[in-house]
């Protein structure tokens, strides 16, 4: 399968390919290498080597470098490893601690997209005097009247758009994604055809640097203050009980509350850390008229009827967007937080997205 890099004559072209030791960016580079340009895989290295060599089936942990190198050999291409720790720990899990902290919902793969991943990465490239930066995510770069516009994977189960709504317009011009119009069997049966080791490696589940799940034990390890217990109070303003600490919540979340006697299973509505109180209620509670978005970055036309994502997993629903950085709802939204992301699209097409600041809840929809 030769898959197109939009490049005027690949033959003379070099392509830098993010390569996690995973079998989508090996497939990447193995798709980058057939073109006949000069292929580089780059690396990272998140973690200090004691720490790496303890995680794997995470991105850029150290058996994961390891089968990267293994792969670039293979393909016999050229392989950098790039030690970002610092920058990562900075920009990435000090980030997420601290949202966590404050009662949000933090989505760090955003993050790390935003920074070390494209920022840093496309600056490497360009240093090397690459033309373009592959990465194996699954989403479609689409050029149309001149211009390039980021587009959701052809598989929507594979889908990472959410994830790079960040993305700016100059780097967008410089990246390609070789994996946007596969499904992920596809890629797995082209790793087998060119025998890659990776071609069944399992792909990742958790956060990358939480590779057990186990966040709260990460917050509490570098602000230990968040597992003081605290109230459980109702929201309508009702003491039910007492909680083991904010760290191990976020809203929207049932379980783990502990509360019983209730006459309906009762839902993380809202955190409050200064008063290290859980705010509960039922269902209808979780329902929310509209949201306020900072720090929207548009790749798209700056449109005011969208299609609105305000979780990974949800699909987009109608929304208007207001010019004091308000969106509202069609209809009422459920399982919305502050510090998650809200992405727009056209169809397919991503528009642009910002961090999600404050919403306000159905029953208030007068008072936005």
């Amino acid at each position: 399968m030769q898959i197109d890099f939009d490049l005027e004559a690949p033959e003379r072209a070099r392509i830098v390919v993010a390569m996690s030791g995973g079998v989508d960016s090996s497939v990447a580079a193995a798709l980058a290498a057939r073109t006949g340009a000069e292929v580089i895989g780059a690396t990272l290295q998140l973690y200090d080597h004691g720490e790496a060599v303890k995680r794997s089936g995470a991105c850029c942990a150290g058996q994961d470098i390891y089968d990267a190198s293994q792969v670039a050999e293979q393909l016999g291409i050229a392989h950098y490893v790039l030690d970002y720790e610092s920058r990562f720990r900075s920009g990435v899990i000090d980030k997420f601690v601290e949202e966590y902290a404050h009662g949000r919902t933090p989505i760090p793969c955003a993050l790390c997209n935003q920074g070390v991943k494209f920022t840093d990465l496309i600056a490497f490239a360009r240093e090397l005097g690459a033309d373009c930066l592959a990465t194996g995510h699954y989403v479609r770069r689409i050029v149309a009247g001149g211009r390039a516009e980021l587009h959701k994977g052809a598989d929507e189960r594979r889908d990472q758009s959410y994830f790079l709504y960040g993305t700016t317009r100059d780097q967008l011009d410089f990246l390609r994604f070789p994996l946007g119009d596969l499904p992920k069997p596809e890629v797995r049966r082209i790793a087998a055809e060119v025998g890659l080791e990776v071609a069944a490696k399992p792909d990742s589940q958790d956060i990358c640097f939480v590779p057990d799940g186990d966040y709260a034990g990460l917050v509490k390890r570098i602000r230990p203050e968040t597992e003081a217990p605290g109230e459980i109070v109702h929201v309508d303003g009702r003491v039910l009980g007492e909680h083991r600490g904010v760290v191990h919540f976020t809203v929207g979340q049932r379980r783990g509350i502990e509360v019983g006697g209730q006459a309906e299973p009762l839902y993380v509505v809202g955190i409050d850390p200064a008063q290290r109180r859980l705010i509960v209620g039922p269902r209808q509670a979780l329902a929310v008229a509209a949201v306020r978005v900072a720090e929207w970055n548009w790749l798209g036309e700056d449109q005011r009827d969208v299609m609105l994502k305000v979780r990974s997993l949800a699909r987009p629903v109608p929304a208007i967007r207001d010019a004091d950085g308000w969106v509202r709802f069609a209809a009422p939204e459920y399982g919305v937080a502050p510090g998650q992301a809200a992405v727009a699209y056209d169809g397919t097409r991503l528009l642009g997205g910002g961090w999600i600041e404050e919403t306000v809840a159905a029953d208030a929809r007068a008072a936005a």
